[in-house]
């Protein structure tokens, strides 16, 4: 069995408290006035939903019982979203997708 010095798991919490805050604080204090290159913008602006996506699609493939199911309720998902529909929606019909595919065997 391992056994942590207390000492060490502390140090370690420190690390990450320091870590997590200096990441959210740097920007803030670094940043004063209104970003105004547009490049830099774009990416901000994009940054949440690629965070989320790169949280959301292995959950996806891995949750179901087979990765095809996943797969075709993450393509009909995706097209569902493109033609304008709500979060809500959007989520019912992956259910549905991945339900009546495995049912189906698949």
């Amino acid at each position: 069995m391992l056994r942590m010095e207390n000492n060490s798991i502390v140090i370690y919490i420190l690390l990450g408290i320091i870590t997590t805050n200096l990441i959210r604080i740097l920007p803030i204090t670094l940043i004063k006035g209104k970003i105004r290159n547009r490049f830099v913008r774009s990416v901000l602006y994009y940054v949440p939903y690629v965070t989320l996506t790169v949280m959301t699609f292995p959950a996806i493939m891995q949750t179901t019982m087979t990765p095809w199911s996943g797969l075709a309720a993450f393509v009909v998902g995706v097209a569902a979203a493109w033609r304008g529909m709500g979060l809500f929606p959007v989520a019912a019909i992956c259910c549905a997708v991945v339900y009546l595919m495995q049912m189906a065997g698949y």
